[in-house]
């Protein structure tokens, strides 16, 4: 294994999650109100659509990445509309410190959420494909076992991103008692529901490209 190409991938990974964005925000609330594995396994749903969207531009596969970008009003659409919706949900919850919920359906659909809104953000895929393309990764010429190495250090960094916010809220979340548990959730809820629309109001700007 060539170790350049694994710390390029983390390097890779670890930029393009860090940006607080309505993910950093769900898992922000859900550390602080679900809990730490629940805060992790949101993160690890958008590492893993990052590195979904990594193998596309890194194997160059130019067909999918296309069609992807070509689909983004669509994907902008139902992006949006999902996350006005986790907004509106976020925000109307009662959920407390004592009420935690830690069962395997509450940890997968954290899971999918994060996913599903990682993969249906267009700018993921034009990150990771602006982002190889200057590294020279993904061109006819790639070697596949290298852009695999790359790939699994994309996940790798993003998933650090995850843990290390996780953990951080984690340590100052302990210092949040049920009445500013349920100001989280307010106010986490507003600033989803206000990533929906933006979202959903960047369709404009695509429809004048």
């Amino acid at each position: 294994m060539d170790i350049a190409f694994l710390i390029k991938g983390i390097i890779i990974g670890f930029s393009i999650a860090a940006p607080v964005g309505p993910i950093g925000v769900l898992c922000i609330r859900r550390t602080l109100t679900e809990g730490r594995l629940s805060g992790f396994l949101s993160g690890i749903g958008a590492a893993t659509a990052d590195a979904t969207y990594g193998m596309i531009a890194g194997f160059g596969l130019a067909s999918i990445s296309n069609f992807l970008i070509d689909q983004q009003i669509w994907l902008r659409i139902i992006g949006g509309l999902f996350l006005c919706y986790l907004g509106i949900k976020t925000y109307i919850t009662k959920q407390s410190a004592e009420s935690v919920s830690s069962n395997k359906q509450g940890l997968v659909e954290n899971y999918l959420s994060t996913f599903f809104l990682t993969i249906t953000n267009p700018m993921t895929i034009i990150s990771f494909a602006a982002v190889f393309a200057g590294l020279g990764i993904g061109t006819i010429q790639t070697n596949y076992l290298s852009s695999s190495i790359i790939v699994i250090g994309v996940f790798v960094g993003s998933g650090l991103w995850w843990l290390t916010l996780v953990s951080t809220v984690h340590v100052f979340g302990k210092r949040f008692d049920t009445k500013r548990l349920l100001w989280v959730n307010k106010l986490s809820g507003i600033i989803i529901l206000i990533f929906g629309f933006i979202a959903l109001a960047s369709i404009w700007g695509c429809n004048l490209i």
